[in-house]
């Protein structure tokens, strides 16, 4: 069976800003199963000036610890 996006809730989301990236906690729930926690990054593209998708891979200490917050913040959602 294919992902469907309809079937994807967003129970918690929290975006915390950097200067050239952004790092979005969020907690969903598919087809109203288990409440899953998602880190994801987005880059600022110089030439649009708009953010897209990058792998989250590692952090920065300045970044984990901005993120640690809402992760627990996440957690309580759950």
């Amino acid at each position: 069976m294919a992902f469907d996006k309809n079937l994807d809730k967003q129970l918690f989301a929290e975006a915390i800003q950097f200067e050239t990236t952004r790092i979005t906690v969020g907690v969903f729930s598919y087809n109203d199963g288990t409440a899953k926690m998602q880190i994801s990054r987005e880059n600022l593209s110089n030439n649009t000036g708009e953010y897209t998708f990058a792998k989250l891979g590692r952090m920065l200490k300045e970044e984990a610890e901005k993120v640690i917050p809402a992760m627990q913040k996440a957690l309580a959602a759950m």
